[in-house]
């Protein structure tokens, strides 16, 4: 590094109001979340930061204007003041590109320089320090180990109809910011794990996070979920439960036709093999059909035949029931 006063653009003279001024300066000029592109900017930035860290420390500072240790902080003599250990800065990599604090026993205040650098901390960068944690000094941007932080991942939550959930059909959403995504449903988005949007979450000095988008499945006016299975109630005539027929049954993926079989009574579950949630190993659960016979309130013709039908008048069918 080269001469810390040279690199800070200060005389050797400079009091420390003008050295925190030169240095938050060119902070903001050379931060990193500013110049993700330009890697000769993120080197500047590993230098200034370092000269600061030096020049901000008294202790430092004094032993550095008279020669005792070098501007990275080291001892110019074998056996000089401030043995190795002592000092603190900042490592660049070559070419940029990352950056490690090297913490000092009297080093800088960076929280202090940072705090309101960006837009008193309502800019992007200090939004990603609050939600993502992190980086060096108490501010966003690197990880522990000199690599660049990629932003925050955002989270979201998506309410699909129980029908589209169970036949996986494509969903849209809407980012936060403001851009619109084909979502492809699978089992495991179903199950609860969430969507992974790669690179839609925040910005940050390694990039962008990730968009986690967890599905809801919202309660169906008709149909009702059972484990990997969907049930329905299907209303049918008196005549269809009797004779039998082929009536018309909703499924999650379009109306099918189903057989009722003679005889049929309230209460009797027909099922629809495959028609219900898709699993993990690619197998799926079924559709459960309960039949519900309907009747009509006031029809003559049906209370006519009731009257005049002997039928097993002797029979209990609530005999299982104990009455």
């Amino acid at each position: 590094m080269a001469d810390p006063y040279t690199t800070l653009g200060l005389s050797r003279g400079a009091d420390e109001a003008a050295i925190k001024k030169a240095y938050r300066k060119l902070a903001k000029e050379l931060h990193p979340d500013r110049n993700q592109d330009n890697p000769a900017a993120a080197a500047r930035f590993s230098e200034v930061t370092g000269a600061y860290d030096l020049l901000s420390d008294k202790d430092k500072r004094a032993q550095y204007d008279r020669g005792e240790i070098d501007e990275n902080g080291n001892p110019r003599m074998p056996f000089g003041y401030g043995g190795a250990g002592q000092s603190g800065g900042f490592r660049g990599r070559p070419g940029g590109g990352g950056f490690e604090y090297e913490t000092s026993s009297g080093g800088a205040d960076f929280g202090d320089i940072f705090e309101g650098l960006f837009g008193g901390g309502a800019g992007a960068a200090a939004g990603r320090q609050q939600r993502g944690g992190g980086g060096f000094g108490g501010f966003s941007g690197f990880g522990g180990r000199g690599r660049p932080q990629k932003g925050p991942d955002a989270a979201y939550r998506l309410a699909v109809d129980l029908d589209d959930a169970a036949a996986l059909k494509p969903q849209r959403i809407t980012l936060g910011n403001g851009k619109t995504v084909d979502l492809k449903l699978t089992a495991e988005a179903v199950a609860g794990t969430p969507l992974k949007l790669a690179g839609q979450g925040e910005a940050g000095a390694g990039g962008a996070g990730d968009a986690l988008v967890t599905i809801e499945v919202r309660p169906h006016r008709f149909y009702k979920r059972d484990g990997d299975d969907v049930r329905i109630d299907l209303p049918v005539r008196l005549d269809e439960a009797v004779e039998g027929a082929r009536v018309k049954v909703p499924t999650v993926e379009g109306a099918v036709m189903l057989s009722v079989p003679a005889g049929s009574t309230s209460g009797k579950v027909l099922r629809l093999k495959g028609r219900g949630f898709h699993r993990r190993d690619g197998t799926r659960g079924d559709q459960l059909v309960t039949l519900m016979v309907d009747l009509p309130a006031d029809d003559a013709a049906l209370k006519a035949f009731v009257e005049g039908w002997k039928g097993d008048a002797d029979r209990n069918p609530r005999a299982n029931l104990g009455v």
